[in-house]
This record gives structure tokens, C-alpha cells and sequence, in this order.
């Protein structure tokens, strides 16, 4: 190993980057550097899909990190990167504090069940307010 593989390229609340690729900082989870690029057989990105299943995963700060290491490392980016993170994540719909605006895939494969309906009273007509 290089003395500069440990060097820090990039860290943000969640990930640190170096020269041997990707860890996450509070549970150690690491991503090498010769595997970051990894596809599946239908060409989608390995790295999204497989965090999008970690409940501990933030998916803007895994994003902002997985895209930093591409760009450093002189990975190409394709069409099969942006559909497994929408994919894996969810399109990103709005400015939710809690979920980054992502639905995780799990939540799709194991959806809640419907919450119950709220009776709502009936509305008299204005024919009848009218005669009242």
C-alpha cells in the first residue's frame, strides 16, 4: 500500500475517501476503489442498489460521496448510474428534511399498509342550506 492510499480525497458527515476507495465513517463499510464501477447483467450500477438497502445509508450524502469517487478515480459515468439511483432510491420530489426527498426500495418491495380512512361528515347541498 501506498503511504498516500490512507491520504483523505474527500470526507463529508457520512463517508471519507481515500486512495483504496470509500468507507463509511461510523460503521466502517467499505467500497475499494477497483469495485466502485462495478454493473449488474442489465447494466445499472452495483453500488446505488446495493445502499439503498442499508437503513443506516443517507442516500444525498452517499450520492454526493459515490459521485466525488468517480470523478477522482476517472470512473465514466452512463445512463445506468442515474436509473440505479432513482431505482435503488427514488426520484428526488421535494425538500423533505427526513427521507433527502428519496423513497428507499425497500419501502416500494414492502410497502405500509393503507392508513384507515378519516370519516369525513356529509355536506348538506345548497338547495337544502337554502330552504333551511
Amino acid at each position: 500500500m501506498a503511504p498516500c492510499a490512507k491520504a483523505v480525497l474527500f470526507r463529508n458527515a457520512d463517508w471519507t475517501l481515500s486512495g483504496e476507495g470509500l468507507e463509511h465513517r461510523t460503521t466502517g463499510y467499505f467500497i475499494g476503489r477497483d469495485v466502485l464501477g462495478a454493473r449488474r447483467a442489465e447494466g445499472l450500477w452495483d453500488w446505488p442498489l446495493q445502499m439503498a438497502e442499508k437503513s443506516w445509508c443517507r442516500p444525498s450524502l452517499f450520492r454526493e460521496a459515490f459521485l466525488t469517487a468517480l470523478d477522482r478515480f476517472g470512473i465514466a459515468r452512463d445512463a445506468g448510474l442515474g436509473q440505479a439511483f432513482a431505482l435503488g432510491f427514488g426520484f428526488r420530489a421535494g425538500q423533505a428534511q427526513e427521507t433527502d426527498g428519496f423513497v428507499a426500495l425497500a419501502d416500494l418491495l414492502r410497502p405500509q399498509p393503507a392508513p384507515r380512512p378519516v370519516p369525513v361528515p356529509a355536506r348538506r347541498s345548497a338547495r337544502m342550506s337554502a330552504g333551511a
